[in-house]
């Protein structure tokens, strides 16, 4: 079969199945705004199916499925492709459907960035064919920086996460408005599940925990040796599964490349520190972990302090590490991070405060700060409360940020402080906007 029939047989086909029905997600793709789209995220987490939402957003816009054209790039037939190949797409579509205008077809790319030159077809497509044009794929291959570079600012780009507690209540069918105390109390039981449990689509889905399991240890490992074995061409799988392993077994700590290094070598395993700082800023560009930076009025001060690393879901890193005793505090602090980062606006960013006393999460821009986060697990002891008012305290003294929360498991109180309000409230409320 040749590129042109294959790619003929892939366009029918998916005709022919659509529409298919998904559960929404909180990122919506626009569908017409003359721009490429893209999506970049995880391996997993559901930029695939946020294009097939697209689709059927189109089909209710009055779209006939004729006018779609989706390719999905991960399919053997494709094994050989050359960059000249890209032009039998077109040919392909207008010999299928000659009375169609091509200005008028919407094309999808799953994985298109396995065919090298695909930037340059993307790029013509766009400027001679048509303004629909919507491309995800696997972040090992087709990470933000690199795209906005091939298509030369020319992308919109959206990026996606494993579920956030509010779609993982959608996708459960919990019900998140309601003032009955059974639902209020499912919610919370829901929330703790949540924690433990991770967002990822197709695991929230299943119901048996082996499964579960089996289905977050293929992600790991697919990350592992397609993502960064195969695309960086890292050496030594086991080193790469040591320092993730113990940058997510550290979570929530400042993290020390120098110490991992010298606990490598007193047992005799073999690296340089050059090249643990790589897996670790490599780890971070296919979006399996997050570095965060302390923050300081300093910018060299803030460059040389040891960050934080943060996990993209806490059932991936909860499938490869064995359970420790303080994994409720550190997978709660681990989904309120990733709240913060969904929702994070542009310009700004994340960082925490340590000074004699700790604040979790400060966001800011360059030139101010915004708001305070603190996260405590279970605020009842009187230590412990004393302990999470006072980094937000001094923290909110040394910035001037009136904006001051504290994310608890379930207690709620207005703290009034000459740093001004500390709200204390309850995380499912704040996770869902209550």
């Amino acid at each position: 079969m040749t590129i042109k029939e294959t790619i003929k047989s892939l366009i029918a086909l998916k005709q022919e199945e659509i529409p298919v029905s998904y559960n929404p997600r909180e990122v919506e793709l626009p569908i017409d705004s003359k721009k490429i789209i893209t999506t970049v995220g995880v391996r997993r987490c559901g930029k695939s199916t946020l294009m097939e939402l697209c689709i059927e957003r189109l089909l209710k816009a009055g779209v006939i499925s004729r006018q779609i054209v989706w390719i999905g790039f991960d399919d053997e037939r494709f094994e050989g492709m050359q960059t000249s190949d890209f032009n039998s797409i077109l040919e392909a579509y207008m010999e299928m459907f000659p009375d169609i205008p091509i200005k008028d077809v919407y094309f999808f790319f799953d994985e298109i960035q396995r065919i090298e030159g695909w930037e340059l077809f993307v790029m013509r497509l766009s400027k001679h064919y048509s303004k629909h044009i919507f491309i995800s794929g696997s972040n090992a291959d087709m990470l933000s920086e690199e795209l906005n570079t091939a298509l030369r600012g020319w992308p919109l780009e959206y990026k996606e996460y494993p579920l956030s507690f509010k779609e993982y209540c959608q996708f459960k069918d919990i019900p998140m408005t309601s003032h009955m105390e059974k639902d209020l109390a499912l919610l919370r039981s829901s929330f703790y599940a949540f924690v433990h449990e991770g967002g990822y689509p197709e695991v929230v889905l299943e119901s048996s925990r082996v499964m579960k399991d089996k289905l977050l240890q293929g992600y790991f490992n697919a990350m592992i040796f397609r993502d960064l074995i195969d695309r960086y061409k890292l050496s030594n799988p086991e080193r790469v599964k040591y320092v993730i392993k113990r940058l997510m077994a550290g979570m929530t700590k400042p993290a020390s490349i120098n110490a991992i290094y010298n606990d490598m070598r007193s047992q005799g395993r073999k690296a340089t520190k050059d090249d643990l700082y790589d897996i670790a800023d490599k780890t971070c560009s296919i979006f399996l972990l997050y570095k965060v930076t302390k923050f300081d009025l300093s910018f060299k001060k803030e460059s040389s302090a040891l960050p934080k690393y943060y996990c993209v879901d806490n059932g991936l890193r909860q499938s490869v590490l064995l359970p420790g005793k303080d994994d409720d505090g550190i997978l709660f602090e681990n989904v309120v991070f990733l709240q913060l980062l969904r929702n994070l606006p542009e310009g700004q960013k994340i960082c925490y405060y340590l000074g004699n006393k700790e604040c979790d999460f400060v966001i800011q821009t360059d030139t101010d700060v915004k708001q305070l986060i603190q996260v405590c697990w279970d605020m009842k002891d009187k230590d412990t409360r004393e302990r999470e008012l006072g980094g937000i305290r001094e923290a909110a003294g040394l910035t001037g940020c009136k904006d001051l929360t504290i994310v608890t498991r379930d207690s709620e109180e207005d703290v009034k402080d000459a740093q001004g309000i500390i709200h204390i409230v309850p995380a499912w409320k704040w996770f869902l906007g209550r």
